[in-house]
């Protein structure tokens, strides 16, 4: 029997309350739960909701302490409701309630991001809250700050708080076993975004594919510059995220000298940045210094790391001695790329404001144990100086972004 069956039977089987005016009026109401909530039917339908799980079999006296009824009106509610086919009686004192009442659960997704400076993170966190919010979901969202032991303690606070499925994008390998553990331990599964986990589902770009990418848009822009004559090649790391990432930089070396293959392996040079603005642009300067070379491809990991090199060599007076890519097309990128005569000629765009529906449409999957890959790779494509306006139309809307003082904050 369905509730709103229940519930038609209901109304027309309640006697009405006993301090009622016949001279028209409505019934006692019941103020607590609205003007016309009968007493009566809110009593009842309490009852009907008694039960911890389908087909439990109560006790008058389990009723009366669950419902907080007194013993007589419990009494007459059980009649009533086994009049029109919501309770049966199967035994003394004994009742089971064939109907369900319950609302449908709904589910609990937590989400501990990487840090709220940076951009591609806040994309991920933005649309991420707002697919929750369309899949009636509630989303529990803590911010990692960049950091390995908020990283843990946040981790720790979703397992207390008993999620569906836990969402965790962090940047520090050398932590992901353990934040792991922690989930498998709790039996809650686990979506690792951009940084694999063991165990967890990966959720993010296919580093080396994109990496390449980059690559040979490096290399096909020294063949119209310079005829293909490279001097060195930049690779700006990021050690602590893992080999992973660090895959788009051995992307970004192949695809380099898929369209010069005459580059070796001496030519080669590989810096740690740490994935940051200001610490690339330290090691930068420190190298360009110490180097009388003419001709640099630079590869960075993601776009920070991209326009610390970049920001290097335009205060050593050597700006047009490189060519530089990077990964992420984070907003500052884009708009350095709308500046005209600029060095940055690609960056690949994995569009983290899209993250959001996909990984609410894998933790359902999750949920519901339907079949789901063991890794999802997101969409990526090359942006460019001469498409970033038709990829990235909107950026016109934003507030003007100061580069400087933007990139500065991810030191």
């Amino acid at each position: 029997m369905t509730g709103a069956v229940v519930r038609a039977k209901l109304f027309h089987n309640m006697k009405p309350a006993r301090d009622a005016d016949h001279s028209g009026s409505l019934p006692e109401t019941d103020q607590a739960g609205g003007r016309y909530a009968v007493q009566s039917v809110r009593r009842a339908f309490d009852v009907l909701r008694a039960p911890s799980f389908t087909g439990e079999i109560l006790h008058l006296r389990d009723l009366v302490e669950r419902t907080k009824l007194n013993k007589t009106t419990a009494f007459r509610l059980l009649k009533a409701l086994q009049a029109v086919g919501a309770v049966e009686r199967v035994g003394a004192n004994q009742y089971r309630v064939l109907v369900s009442m319950k609302q449908p659960r709904r589910f609990r997704i937590g989400y501990a991001g990487k840090s709220q400076e940076s951009a591609f993170a806040r994309d991920i966190g933005e649309s991420l809250r707002r697919a929750a919010e369309e899949n009636g979901i509630d989303l529990i969202q803590l911010d990692n700050r960049g950091s390995a032991t908020a990283a843990l303690r946040n981790s720790e606070r979703l397992v207390r708080e008993r999620v569906d499925v836990a969402i965790v994008f962090q940047k520090h390998e050398r932590i992901a076993w353990e934040i792991s553990s922690k989930f498998l331990d709790a039996g809650i599964p686990l979506i690792a975004v951009e940084i694999p986990h063991p165990g967890a589902i990966y959720y993010g770009g296919n580093n080396f594919e994109a990496g390449r990418l980059c690559g040979r848009a490096l290399g096909q822009r020294a063949q119209q510059a310079w005829s293909g004559q490279v001097d060195e090649l930049l690779l700006l790391e990021w050690p602590v995220a893992g080999p992973l990432p660090h895959s788009s930089l051995t992307g970004v070396a192949k695809g380099v000298r898929e369209i010069l293959p005459g580059i070796d392996e001496k030519q080669i040079t590989h810096l740690d940045g740490k994935g940051e603005f200001g610490g690339t642009l330290e090691i930068v300067r420190r190298h360009l210094r110490h180097s009388r070379l003419k001709r640099f491809l630079v590869g960075g990991i993601n776009d920070h790391s991209a326009l610390g090199a970049l920001r290097a060599f335009e205060e050593s007076g050597r700006l047009k001695d490189c060519l530089v890519g990077g990964q992420n097309a984070d907003p500052e990128a884009r708009m350095e790329m709308r500046r005209p005569g600029t060095r940055l000629i690609a960056t690949v765009g994995f569009f983290p404001e899209k993250y959001g529906d996909g990984l609410v449409r894998l933790a359902l999957d999750i949920i519901h144990r339907r079949h789901f890959a063991p890794s999802v790779l997101v969409k990526h494509a090359l942006i460019t100086p001469q498409n970033v306006d038709t990829i990235y139309p909107n950026d016109v809307l934003l507030p003007q972004l100061k580069q400087g003082g933007m990139l500065m904050n991810s030191m």
